[in-house]
């Protein structure tokens, strides 16, 4: 017996955290689509088997998704831009950001796969929002099987990072069995500590940058990994984007005051402790909204903000990841995407679960 592999597209992919959890799972995307050439330049190098269509998802159909595809599509992952209704912003009923939540649920509705998967920021769910997502939801015309809108933290299921975000997941009676929130809250289990995802890190040494502009480096192989990180690492203990941001003295001896768990009272930076997890990571602005750096944790030791690669670990990316070259973009990348760890349990479920139309297995010639 083989197994016929499910035809999966990840809409509003960006650099891909939703896809490392599906290929985790064993639903790879086939094709990805997103309208940013920057967030989405790690899919051609951490996913090369990937067909990356760059486009706007407010005018793609889903006859456009299937020529892409090559045929039916069994799976649609998605987390439509979620500023427009996060918590921390302006939450503006004009931002146009907002239609491309119906648009996600419009191309649902045109190509009825056999089950979806919509992530988005918790706000969603408020008094205010919640309209729009009822509305979008109401497209599909009570076609799914519906879990959510729940809001699950990345946290509850083992990353070591707070991330709580809202879920809609749908499933199609006849292609994939029902999933409950129970299945899903069974796979809970104690959060990561800081520690276990990046005190290893402190021993890595610079080696080089490469011919693409990523700068490399090496931890220590004798350094003891936790169970998290030992699944992150490399075997040879090689990884990119660990480049220490170069702060000014005066900012450096104000970061020395800040004491783990508290949070610098001057530019806002909470300081991680080694016991506890990260907060929420959050993605700074492109140029078309005025190119704002979020603002990033501090290091739960050393008098600086975290770098990239402490970043993903926290998010849940391996080692082998690589972001952009420049911090500010992989940091863009990282605080927008869905992390891998929940991704992963989600899709795990659903793909135990997942029968296209019987055909999921087939007699080998």
């Amino acid at each position: 017996m083989i197994e016929v592999q499910p035809k999966i597209v990840d809409l509003f992919c960006g650099c891909g955290g939703f896809a490392l959890g599906a290929h985790q799972a064993g639903l790879a995307p086939v094709a990805s689509f997103d309208v940013d050439p920057i967030l989405t330049s790690s899919v051609a190098t951490n996913f090369p088997k990937t067909k990356l269509a760059l486009a706007d998802l407010g005018a793609v159909t889903g006859h456009d998704i299937e020529i892409a595809v090559g045929g039916q599509v069994d799976g649609i992952l998605g987390g439509p831009p979620c500023q427009g209704f996060s918590a921390i912003g302006h939450r503006r009923e004009d931002d146009p950001r907002r239609d491309l939540l119906g648009h996600y649920f419009r191309l649902v509705n045109e190509l009825r796969p056999a089950f979806f998967v919509m992530e988005n920021v918790a706000g969603l769910g408020y008094s205010d929002a919640l309209p729009i997502l009822n509305k979008a939801i109401g497209l599909l015309d009570g076609a799914y099987e519906l879990v959510g809108p729940i809001v699950l933290d990345a946290a509850d299921f083992g990353a070591a990072t707070r991330r709580p975000r809202l879920f809609v997941i749908g499933t199609d009676r006849r292609r994939c069995d029902a999933l409950s929130l129970t299945d899903i809250l069974a796979a809970k289990t104690e959060p990561t500590t800081v520690a276990d995802a990046i005190a290893d890190l402190s021993s890595a040494r610079y080696v080089e940058d490469d011919r693409d502009g990523f700068d490399i480096w090496e931890a220590a192989m004798d350094v003891e990994l936790s169970p998290y990180a030992r699944r992150l690492a490399t075997e040879d203990r090689r990884s990119t984007g660990h480049r220490r941001t170069a702060h000014t003295e005066k900012v450096v001896e104000r970061f020395r005051t800040v004491a783990p768990g508290t949070v610098d009272k001057v530019g806002r930076h909470p300081r991680l402790a080694w016991d506890g997890q990260c907060p929420t990571l959050r993605a700074g602005t492109g140029k078309d909204k005025g190119s704002f750096q979020a603002v990033r944790p501090l290091h739960p030791e050393e008098p600086r903000v975290i770098t990239v690669r402490e970043g993903a670990r926290l998010q849940g990316f391996p080692d082998s990841f690589k972001f952009h070259p420049t911090t500010w973009h992989s940091f863009r990348m990282i605080g927008n995407s869905v992390s891998p760890v929940i991704a992963r349990v989600v899709l795990q479920k659903i793909h135990e679960r997942l029968d296209i139309d019987g055909k999921r297995q087939i007699a080998a010639e």
